[in-house]
């Protein structure tokens, strides 16, 4: 077995803006991620985290350090073969699905960038892999729920049957009941599929609930890596760690966790 990390970033850092508006967003965070894990970035607004996936992805300049996937190093933009390689899911699934674009236009996009044939199978098998009927494939986005917008994103991201998902705060924004659905889900398809995950959130609870590590973030800065074992523990040595242990709404003993783990 390979021992490569799928992910690793080396002293990244992203700078934004200049003179008086500058600032540094990442400031030297390291960390790694293996094969098939699933690593969580959690921290308060502002923290980076969002900003470490927009520096993967090519949509945030990288100032200091380098990011390497399967050991390469990532330079310029990014082309077909890494979107092949590496998607991200947003936040909103309001705003990353196109209001005029059917769901079939929505999946058939990425499909037709590269090339690839199949089209009608390879939607369908979309749709099922997400938990949709077929008759979801010509409807509207505003046509659906704010899970099942998700769901159709997830789909999209999945259908290039990439090996990474860069996951931005993927539930935050549905109702509690259906983000439990949406993280099982999630928790399914990289059971089913080998994927390997960067999971970004605020929320502690739902870190814990998706990821074997996590690296808590403050002010662009990593503060300390945790697994399983010292969050079931407790085992913070960090007040702003411990602090997020405290604030987050929901937060239970592995086990207990979101959508009962």
């Amino acid at each position: 077995m390979s021992t490569t990390p799928r992910i690793e970033v080396r002293h990244l850092g992203v700078t934004l803006g200049e003179g008086r508006s500058r600032v540094d967003a990442v400031k030297s965070v390291s960390f790694k991620v293996a094969p098939g894990e699933s690593f969580g970035l959690v921290g308060e607004s502002g923290s980076g985290k969002s900003t470490i996936l927009r520096a993967l992805c090519g949509l945030a300049p990288v100032s200091a350090g380098e990011v390497l996937i399967d050991g390469a190093p990532l330079t310029g933009r990014r082309d077909k073969s890494f979107a092949a390689r590496v998607q991200m899911v947003f936040q909103d699934p309001y705003g990353s699905l196109h209001p005029r674009h059917t769901i079939d236009r929505i999946l058939a996009e990425p499909l037709s960038i590269h090339g690839l044939k199949d089209r009608d199978r390879r939607i369908l098998q979309a749709l099922a892999d997400v938990g949709l009927d077929p008759a979801f494939r010509f409807r509207l986005p505003h046509q659906l729920s704010g899970g099942q917008r998700q769901r159709i994103a997830i789909a999209r991201a999945l259908i290039l049957e990439p090996s990474i998902l860069l996951l931005d705060e993927p539930t935050s924004a549905l109702d509690a009941s259906i983000q439990a659905e949406v993280l099982n889900l999630l928790t399914r398809l990289r059971a089913e599929r080998g994927l390997t995950y960067l999971f970004v959130s605020h929320d502690l609870a739902v870190v814990d609930h998706m990821c074997e590590r996590l690296l808590v973030m403050r002010a662009g800065e990593a503060v300390e890596t945790l697994d399983e074992g010292r969050l079931a523990r407790r085992d913070v040595r960090s007040d702003y760690a411990r602090t997020l242990m405290v604030a987050s709404d929901g937060f239970v003993r592995p086990g207990e966790g979101v959508a009962g783990r």
